[in-house]
Order: structure tokens, then C-alpha cells, then sequence
């Protein structure tokens, strides 16, 4: 069976590519580089002994989506590109929609004009408006920030398309705060600048790239006074995408799905982890709550077990220790190897 992957050579992408390889998929992987590079599929190769056809375009190239679907006999698409900022996209919204929302409709075009009717799309917690404790599938929708909107505005075409065509099967899944690595430490999250997310900032601290970290927040109602979220292994979320795969291949509609533990850890819990399995002291100060930040959110992931057959299996001390391997063989990510190819 051949799976498009659109994205394929990111964080979640090439994490998400390994493990469809060990479950026997071909597959064919489509990107543009904007926030990745060709390493990590190379780093595939090495773990796996399997090479991967790839692509390098662009999703708002309607020729060179189309070319891939002349030159392959595609059965799947798991449709990972895309804009993942929420703070970029609240400075260049315009880009976002662009990007996001266009680069969907034409590979959704491209789709149907080859008779490929099977999607699992890469969704985002963030299209929930009720962001607070335990949330399932059926929570209020919608989204205070441009990139939230994006998902949100491809899930509801998504969901049109099946109306208008009921041949078609798609699982969105939305995912909620992705860490850690493949335990390799050949595979793992780059980051451009300060990063955005909690892990990779935390991993950065700990190498002597960063001076401390900054926790937003230490008067929440919870036991420690920082925030709690649902973080979930990569390896984990990746291994989602196999079952949400084969429940589309034997299935037909649209259907969101919850990835995550089910399980909620504070900020300060997965500082004293990650210090605990590095050896390694984080420094931090606590600076004032971010607008819109709540105390306690994690996923409801019942329907996911129940559908789908999967759940998280890695708990916080594996993230930890993959996220830190990673950083430790990697201090400069995949930019040291780029320079010698």
C-alpha cells in the first residue's frame, strides 16, 4: 500500500514516516523545506535500510502535486504540511490562510481528480474553544488565533467534501503537545530561534544554549501553581497515524479523534523530570501568565481507544530521556549535518 505524505520530512512527519515503514507501507513524501530539511530522511534510511521516494514541492503548486499523483499509484494521503505557529500567524495572517487553507484545497482537488478518496489529517487542539480540563471530541469548536482557524477551516471542508461525496474516508486527528523523540536520538524537534514549545526550550536550557527558562505562570489553581497540559511522546502520536490509516482504508465518513494521554503534567513536574534524567539543573524564572492560558487542559482520548485501538503507551520519563538524547547528540539539531551534504 502507498501513503503520500505530505510534510513528511518535520517533527511529526518524519517520526510519523519510521514507524509507517515498520508497519510495511510504501511511501512517498512531499515537502517544501520551509521549516525542515532532506536529513531527517536520510536518518530514516539509516534506522530502517528502506529509502523513501521524495518529493521537494510545494502544496501550493497544483502541477507538481499533480505530477506526483500521474508518476504513483497513491492509495492514502496523511496530510501533515502546513504553518504551525499560533504567534506568526497573528503576524501574518493572510500568509497563513494562504498557505494552510489553499495548499489543502488543491491536494484535496488533486485527490479527486485521481480517485483517491482515503485522508488522515493532521489537526490541532487548538480548534477548541473550551480549553479547560478534560476535553473531548464533541467540545465547543473554535479558535482564538489565525493557525487555529486554519485547522478548523480545513476540517470543515473536509467534512463538505464528504457530504458531497460519501466514497471518501478522513480521520482528523488532533494532537496535543507533542515531545520527546524516536529513542534513537537520530530523530527529533528542531527549533528555529527561542522555541515556542515547553520541551525543546527545556532541552535548550539544559545544553547551555539558553540562559533559563521562562514559566509563564506560577499562580494557577494547581498543586504547584503552574500550569498542567497533556504532553504525549511523538513515538506515540506517530503510531496513531497507523491506526487512523487503517481505519480509513476500511471505512467510510469523516471522524475526529483525540490524541493524547489522557493525563495532565505541570510545568514544574516536567522540569524536575527532565532534571532527574539529565543530571542537569534547569534554571528558570516565572514571568507573568500569557493572555488566554488556562490552568488545566488534557485530552479525552476514550474515543481513540475505542475506535481507533490506540493509546499513548510512553509516560513522562521516557519523554524526557528521548527528548534529552536527542539534544545531546544533536546540540545544534540538523544544521551541522546540512553543511556537510
Amino acid at each position: 500500500m502507498v501513503i503520500l505524505v505530505t510534510g513528511g520530512a518535520g517533527y511529526i512527519g518524519s517520526h510519523t514516516c519510521l514507524e509507517l515503514i515498520n508497519a510495511g507501507y510504501e511511501l512517498i513524501v512531499l515537502d517544501n523545506f520551509s521549516n525542515s530539511n532532506i536529513v531527517p530522511l536520510h536518518r530514516i534510511y539509516e534506522i530502517t535500510g528502506k529509502h523513501i521516494k521524495f518529493y521537494h514541492a510545494d502544496l501550493l503548486n497544483k502541477n507538481s502535486i499533480e505530477k506526483i499523483f500521474m508518476e504513483n499509484k497513491i492509495d492514502a494521503v496523511i496530510h501533515l504540511a502546513g504553518y504551525k505557529s499560533v504567534g506568526q500567524s497573528v503576524q501574518s495572517p493572510l500568509s497563513y490562510y494562504h498557505n494552510n487553507v489553499t495548499g489543502t484545497l488543491f491536494l484535496c482537488q488533486t485527490m479527486q481528480k485521481f480517485n483517491v478518496t482515503k485522508m488522515v489529517f493532521s489537526s490541532s487542539a487548538t480548534v477548541y474553544s473550551i480549553n479547560e480540563g478534560a476535553i473531548s471530541e464533541d467540545a465547543q469548536l473554535g479558535s482564538s488565533n489565525p493557525y487555529g482557524r486554519t485547522k478548523l477551516m480545513i476540517e470543515e471542508i473536509l467534512k463538505d467534501l464528504y457530504v458531497s461525496d460519501n466514497n471518501w474516508s478522513i480521520s482528523i486527528l488532533r494532537y496535543f503537545n507533542p515531545v520527546g523523540a524516536h529513542s534513537s536520538g537520530r530523530l527529533g524537534e528542531e527549533s528555529n530561534g527561542i522555541p515556542n514549545n515547553l520541551m525543546p526550550y527545556i532541552t535548550q536550557v539544559a545544553i547551555g544554549k539558553l540562559e533559563q527558562l521562562q514559566i509563564f505562570g506560577g499562580d494557577y489553581p494547581t498543586p504547584d501553581g503552574t500550569g498542567i497540559r497533556d504532553y504525549i511522546h511523538v513515538m506515540d502520536l506517530a503510531a496513531g497515524h497507523i491506526r487512523a490509516i487503517e481505519r480509513v482504508m476500511t471505512s467510510t465518513g469523516v471522524k475526529a479523534y483525540n490524541l493524547g494521554t489522557g493525563n495532565g503534567y505541570s510545568v514544574m513536574e516536567m522540569i524536575i523530570m527532565f532534571s532527574q534524567v539529565s543530571g542537569r539543573k534547569i534554571p528558570y524564572t516565572i514571568v507573568d501568565r500569557r493572555p488566554g492560558d488556562v490552568a488545566v487542559c488534557y485530552a479525552d482520548p476514550s474515543m481513540a481507544k475505542r475506535e481507533l485501538f490506540w493509546e499513548a503507551e510512553r509516560g513522562i520519563e521516557e519523554m524526557c530521556e528521548d527528548a534529552w538524547r536527542w539534544q545531546l547528540i544533536n546540540p545544534s539539531g540538523y544544521k551541522e549535518i546540512v553543511r556537510k551534504i
